[in-house]
Parts: C-alpha cells; structure tokens; sequence
C-alpha cells in the first residue's frame, strides 16, 4: 500500500490501543488487526499498546493482505485501485476477498460500473449496515486514477 492508502486504512479503521471487540465480536487492537504479524491471534486479555507498536503491529500484518491482493489480481490496476482493494480485503478477509463478486469484476474490466454495488454488498457487520460509507469511501479512491 502506498502512504496515502495506509492513512486511509488508519482513518476508516481507527486506532485503539487495547484489546477490544470489533462488530463482528472479534478480538481487536491497533488498527483493525485481529492477529500479530507473527500470526497470533489478538486476546482480550493482550496488554495495551503504544500508537508506534500499533502502527508497527499494522505494517506486519498489512503485508499478508498486500500478497493476497498482487496474487489475485490479474488485472492492470493503479496504486489507488490496489489501495481499495487492499483496505477492503484487510476488513472482510482473505478467503472473503478471494471468493467476492468486487474481486471477479476487477478481474474482468476494472472500469466496470458493477464494481460500485460489489463494494456495497459488503456493508453488514454484526447483521446491521455499518459498513456503507466505508465501501463507497473504498469504492471513491477505487475511482481515482491519479495514482497518489
């Protein structure tokens, strides 16, 4: 990801510094991580962190989505494509990411107007839409084609 696609991830993600559970009730800390870069599991019971040990913790844990995403992607992308696309397999998943609708239209012609309602339908969490304004902010910097 590029600087400008990790401040968006920060900014959408947020930054807590102890453990806590996320919407969809799983252990949570830092920005959005749910496991450490050595691939541990995040507990309720973790210690708090400081900002530089989240940021750290998000840079290793970032790079398992960074792959998932090169790997996938079989289209001629932009930076800011694969800043949406990685910022949103970092908040689904990866098995989520690899099987979406958002991954196979990207594939096919990454200026599908579909790729809008794909990021869309990704907008529950815990069973309510809490989601919306994030998959059309990913969706925007998708758009973008000024590569910053």
């Amino acid at each position: 990801m590029s600087a400008g696609g990790i401040d968006f991830l920060i900014k959408e993600e947020g930054m807590v510094l102890k453990p806590y559970l996320c919407a969809g009730k799983v252990p949570t800390i830092g920005v959005g991580c749910t496991f450490y870069p050595d691939g541990r599991a995040v507990k309720m019971t973790d210690s708090a962190i400081q900002k530089t040990e989240a940021l750290e913790i998000l840079k290793g844990v970032l790079k398992t989505f960074e792959k998932k995403v090169a790997s996938k992607i079989k289209s001629n992308i932009n930076q800011n494509q694969f800043d949406a696309l990685t910022s949103f397999c970092f908040n689904v998943g990866t098995v989520a990411f690899e099987n979406s609708t958002l991954l196979r239209l990207v594939n096919k012609n990454p200026r599908d107007p579909k790729i809008s309602e794909a990021f869309e339908a990704w907008r529950f969490a815990g069973g309510k839409p809490l989601l919306l304004w994030r998959r059309k902010r990913e969706y925007m910097l998708f758009k973008r084609d000024d590569n910053a």
